[in-house]
């Protein structure tokens, strides 16, 4: 991956639906080859899929919530059986491995406590989970910021 690449995904994560011609524009080459290069990083990967940034108060979901769990056990069952509860909650909107402490940690949207409290309910349910530590976020710093490419 070259400079000009580069130069296209930042364009790329900048806004999604900007045309071929205004990346190749904004990237200094002319369209069919910039396509070309499109195209190549969807092939090759690197371009996972495109999507739109959504407004989370707009929408009502006004709380954002990350919640640790651990796991009674770690056998594959139990972690097969976890991670695909935790994929059909569509409350989850971010989940990963983490070590120390816990397992996983669970970023959480909800439109508010009763909501949550809803949620809660649900993962609490599922047998193989031990333990659950919330931590509610007041306000957002910095997020769905486009990844570095350098």
């Amino acid at each position: 991956m070259d400079r000009k690449d580069k130069q296209i995904l930042a364009e790329l994560q900048g806004d999604v639906r900007k045309t071929t011609a205004e990346i190749a524009d904004a990237v200094g080459l002319s369209v069919s080859p910039c396509a070309r290069r499109i195209k190549l990083l969807e092939s090759e990967g690197v371009i996972d899929g495109y999507q739109v940034k959504l407004n989370r108060q707009k929408l009502g979901l006004m709380m954002t919530f990350f919640v640790n769990v651990s796991l009674s056990n770690h056998r594959d069952q139990a972690i097969n059986e976890f991670e695909n509860a935790v994929e059909c909650m569509h409350e989850v909107i971010s989940c990963h491995v983490i070590s120390g402490q816990y397992d996983y940690l669970l970023e959480v949207v909800s439109k508010d406590l009763q909501h949550y409290e809803g949620f809660m309910r649900k993962l609490q349910t599922l047998n193989m989970v031990k333990d659950i530590n919330t931590n509610l976020a007041i306000r957002s710093v910095k997020q769905g910021t486009p990844l570095p490419v350098t």
